[in-house]
């Protein structure tokens, strides 16, 4: 696949490279990247990803941009709230490198859809924001034989790492199990230096492109540490699993979605922000809010604050003979809440699935998405 006139003044930095020259940025040009997530570590990788002139980029992500997803989220801009970010991130790309294909799939990675996706792509940049996700991933790359480009933030620590099951591990070789949500704050409860994903999202498009070169040494059986507040960068080693159920066995298997820490009775106890509504305004529910206070400053309503660290300690102050919901951002938290109540005896408690953004979202939008 040979370079245009436009291309060989667009790569014109590349191309004086001896690792890269002509033959390698038609490399480049043949390659495909899957960037799961245009949230903070898919921005800067995928806009680095395209510019660098890789041939084809996919966009998968299912969620709208918003304006607390800015100051760290580079692919969007705020005439861009309320676009689906895939659009947004298609627009931006192209603005970048015409040159480049780019493929958006405006849904969630899941367990049924991942490996039909996954396939048609070279690497996969994980810029996910949670367990069930990179797990999915690990899952199908694993399965397809494709490099997994890993990258994770939070507060002012980030940890990017290769994996490969083919050459070394693969994530679930580091992480055997999925951890319960609650023990896993996601960037919505602690927060993110909006700079960080910069940085981790082009280490990782670094990644991804020195991949699709054949160059250099990457972060295979490698992780690299990053604190931003300190500015040090540290190594850990990591060694592939022989017993993994992810890599270790049973390769070319299907994609399995990475089981609920809630069991199936407990997630059959939701209750809808619609139904919610109708028995709220009659007084009859109670809503125990289970988010962090600067969470509830943001978006409220008419709740008791109960963190969920502090409910085992607080539960007691709840009125067992009230019928109980309990709400967070998406509904994990509170899912994870309701079951601990019904382990102390509450008979009737159910869970907000969705949580306050679907409340946002299907109910009353003047409440803030964040």
């Amino acid at each position: 696949m040979s370079l245009s006139a436009k291309e060989l003044q667009r790569y014109e930095r590349h191309l004086s490279i001896p690792d890269v020259g002509v033959a390698g940025q038609e490399r480049l040009k043949q390659s495909s990247v899957l960037v799961v997530g245009a949230g903070g570590l898919g921005s800067p990788a995928a806009m680095y990803i395209a510019a660098a002139g890789i041939g084809r980029v996919g966009i998968v992500d299912a969620d709208v941009v918003q304006l607390s997803n800015l100051q760290r989220q580079i692919l969007h801009a705020t005439p861009d709230i309320g676009k689906a970010k895939t659009d947004s991130a298609r627009a931006t790309l192209k603005t970048i490198n015409p040159e480049v294909g780019v493929e958006t799939h405006n849904l969630r990675l899941t367990g049924e859809n991942a490996r039909s996706i996954l396939e048609h792509y070279d690497v996969v940049v994980d810029g996910s924001d949670n367990f069930p996700t990179r797990f999915v991933i690990s899952e199908a790359c694993s399965s397809l034989g494709k490099p997994h480009i890993y990258g994770s933030v939070f507060r002012f620590e980030g940890q990017v790492s290769v994996f490969d099951s083919q050459r070394g591990p693969c994530y679930r070789c580091l992480h055997p199990e999925q951890p319960p949500d609650e023990l896993v704050p996601d960037c919505a409860v602690g927060g993110v230096i909006g700079v960080l994903p910069g940085m981790v999202g082009s280490i990782q498009a670094a990644e991804a492109i020195k991949v699709c070169l054949k160059v250099g040494k990457g972060l295979i059986g490698r992780m690299l540490l990053i604190d931003m507040r300190d500015m040090a960068f540290r190594e850990l080693e990591l060694t592939k699993n022989p017993q993994c159920r992810g890599c270790g066995m049973q390769q070319n298997r299907p994609v399995q979605q990475v089981p609920s820490t809630v069991s199936e009775d407990e997630t059959t106890s939701d209750i809808s922000v619609e139904e919610l509504k109708s028995r709220h305004e009659n007084g009859d529910i109670l809503v125990v809010d289970v988010r962090q206070p600067h969470e509830y400053k943001i978006a409220k309503i008419d709740s008791v604050l109960i963190p969920l660290q502090q409910l085992p300690e607080r539960f007691q102050e709840l009125d067992k003979t009230k019928e109980i919901v309990t709400l967070c951002h998406h509904g994990f938290r509170s899912a994870h809440a309701a079951a601990f109540l019904r382990s102390q005896g509450f008979q009737r408690v159910r869970n907000l699935a969705g949580g306050i953004d679907a409340w946002s979202l299907r109910i009353d939008q003047t409440v803030p998405r964040y």
